[in-house]
């Protein structure tokens, strides 16, 4: 059955509950980790209910989905993250309107998002997605190349390099520490980087334990996507 707003408060309540007891574990503060809605294929109104709840960050997964809920609730001055894998086509609709690139994992796209961020908008919040398991089925760029693009991103003007996405093979949090020594590593070496992007609704604990500073939340949240946007 898919969660309603009238079933959404008792969610947010567990996964916030989930968050405060795993940061309590790692002996970390609670408000150190942000919780981003993963809200692909849910209708609107259920994310007008979690912003009224007190939900500020949304992800998104396509750009033409995502930019209809920034229109639909722009009064709420929320905070929205594309967190899908970008295509070059795409990326205008990305850079005008989101603050938040999760999936950033070569240099093409992230001078495109650069040459077409809006003079008048604040620099757009990237992290770079590291395929840490080398799985062909997903995204990221490879840890060797990593520096070199940590390198490259941070010297463009319109972008604001923030930290590390990962999406590891499910059963396998060792993966979480990986990217937490690679950001260690990386601002070592001059970088400086602040945000770890990593955990979904069956991992969170083990990301947060492991250093995340974004968990992305959807189904804990809202239940099984329903079929709104095929």
């Amino acid at each position: 059955m898919l969660i309603g707003p009238q079933n959404l408060p008792e969610n947010l309540a567990r996964v916030r509950g989930r968050i405060a007891a795993a940061a309590a574990e790692a002996g970390r503060a609670e408000d150190s980790i942000t919780l981003l809605a993963a809200s692909k294929s849910q209708p609107v109104e259920l994310l007008q209910a979690a912003a009224n709840l007190g939900v500020r960050h949304f992800g998104e997964n396509y750009a033409r989905e995502g930019l209809a809920k920034i229109q639909a609730l722009r009064e709420l001055g929320l905070t929205w993250h594309f967190i899908g894998q970008l295509q070059a086509n795409k990326t205008r609709e990305v850079a005008e309107h989101f603050d938040w690139v999760h999936g950033v994992d070569r240099l093409r796209i992230a001078q495109r998002l650069c040459e077409q961020r809006p003079s008048h908008a604040p620099p757009l919040n990237i992290c770079i997605q590291v395929n840490l398991a080398a799985e062909d089925s997903k995204g990221g760029a490879a840890p060797g190349d990593v520096p070199a693009l940590v390198t490259a991103v941070s010297s463009l003007p319109r972008l604001k390099l923030r930290g590390l996405m990962c999406l590891p093979p499910a059963g396998e949090p060792h993966w979480f520490g990986r990217l937490r020594q690679m950001l260690q590593s990386l601002n070592a070496g001059g970088a400086q980087l602040d945000t770890l992007s990593m955990g979904m609704s069956g991992d969170l604990e083990a990301a947060v334990q492991a250093g995340a500073t974004i968990v992305r939340i959807g189904t804990a949240l809202f239940g099984p996507r329903p079929s709104l946007f095929r």
